[in-house]
């Protein structure tokens, strides 16, 4: 299965996102705000957080479209 390195980005960036809310949701922990500042949890997250949580969300977005995207091995069949 052959992905773009765009494709490959996005999904980095969505596991990264999907590993960040399980550590809040078993460990009430968010690593983002830790390591770029902030707290979520209050409320204030600095401009490095919200930036890194706007990737991953449009990443997020972006990955959607691999739903429906063909591989290049079944789009030759």
């Amino acid at each position: 299965m052959n992905r773009t390195a765009i494709d490959r980005l996005a999904l980095v960036l969505v596991i990264i996102g999907a590993i960040n809310w399980l550590l809040v949701g078993i460990a009430n922990y968010d690593i983002v705000t830790m390591i770029f500042g902030g707290n979520l949890f209050k409320g204030t997250i600095s401009a490095f957080s919200r930036i890194i949580f706007t990737l991953v969300g449009v990443s997020g977005l972006y990955t959607i479209s691999l739903l429906f995207r063909e591989s290049p091995a079944n789009a030759s069949e």
